[in-house]
């Protein structure tokens, strides 16, 4: 029998590891004591969200697509890296996944920071809705189709290297249809729902008079709704009093709990959606922001109680729907 070099190779290391009894390659799997930092971070322009990241843990490589991270570049402990040279490379989703399936093996990079996600998607959806205006696309899904691809591509390349990430996005004022002032963040709910398949903590900077800090809109098996200040003026220590505010005295029953059971009231739109999509109740992020809307419209709830049990009624009748279909 003729063997490649790939298989003559892995039995001669066996045959020699087993002559000489060395170690193995493989290192034992040890429970960190906190969940990777896998975070989103809002909060309005000037708030302070870059300052935040440069006390991510490092090295870090941030995608700059803000182009300012050189202004808090002095607050970093370790060395800061840069995605590419070309401020392009920053902002398109291919480019960012090129450029870190290139350099990440062997970087030895712990966090990687995308800052920000609204300079990335934003100018898609305005030229899908530029394209429909102008008569150089007819059909809008095709571009939001577009858009949907290029965000699980940027997913996928940043969730995939084991480090932490953090998802920076902004906030801003605006009007809904009655004229009302509300406030938005700058990425569409569908496509932070989808967002949050890759994530386990969403953060919200918020200000009270002089003071800062930091609210724990919601944790995947942590406690969520906490609201912790800043002392220092610049963040610093501020994720590590974030990891023990969320964790530290929860066991690992009460975190697995936590992340299995329905919460009372969703934080918000897109984590309701995710949940039901990640009840297998829908096929798609979008099915199940459709099946939210629908509900939202059928049973105008008054609460955020009132809508999270219609939506977790719902969406358990939808799953024991498919599983009784998946049965037959």
């Amino acid at each position: 029998m003729r063997l490649n070099l790939f298989q003559l190779t892995s039995r001669t290391q066996i045959k020699n590891a087993n002559q000489v009894g060395t170690t193995m390659a493989f290192k034992k799997m040890i429970k960190p004591k906190y969940p990777p930092r896998h975070w989103s971070l809002v909060g309005y322009p000037g708030s302070g969200k870059s300052t935040f990241a440069a006390h991510m843990r490092g090295p870090k490589v941030v995608i700059d697509a803000d182009h300012r991270f050189t202004e808090v570049l002095d607050l970093a402990q370790e060395d800061v890296f840069s995605l590419s040279d070309d401020p392009q490379d920053n902002v398109d989703p291919d480019n960012i996944a090129r450029c870190l399936y290139q350099n990440m093996p062997g970087s030895g990079v712990k966090t990687i920071i995308v800052d920000s996600l609204t300079a990335i998607i934003t100018p898609i959806v305005v030229k899908v809705m530029q394209d429909k205006e102008k008569g150089r696309q007819r059909n809008m899904m095709a571009g939001m189709k577009v858009k949907a691809l290029a965000m699980r591509q940027l997913q996928d390349a940043v969730s995939r290297w084991g480090t932490d990430c953090l998802w920076i996005y902004h906030l801003q004022d605006s009007r809904d249809g009655k004229a009302k002032e509300v406030t938005r963040s700058t990425v569409s709910e569908t496509e932070l729902a989808r967002l949050t398949r890759s994530i386990n903590v969403q953060l919200k900077i918020i200000q009270d008079g002089n003071k800062r800090g930091v609210e724990v809109i919601w944790a995947r098996a942590g406690r969520s709704g906490l609201v912790i200040w800043d002392e220092t003026g610049c963040w610093s220590g501020m994720p590590e009093k974030i990891e023990a505010s969320l964790y530290d005295g929860l066991t690992s029953r009460e975190k697995e709990e936590i992340e299995a059971n329905a919460p009372e009231v969703f934080p918000n739109s897109e984590t309701a959606i995710n949940w039901g999509f990640e009840q297998d109740a829908f096929d798609t992020i979008e099915d199940a922001r459709k099946g939210y809307e629908f509900i939202k419209q059928r049973d105008n709830p008054k609460t955020a109680q009132e809508m999270a049990n219609g939506w977790v009624t719902e969406v358990n009748a939808l799953k024991n729907k498919r599983k009784q279909k998946a049965a037959k």
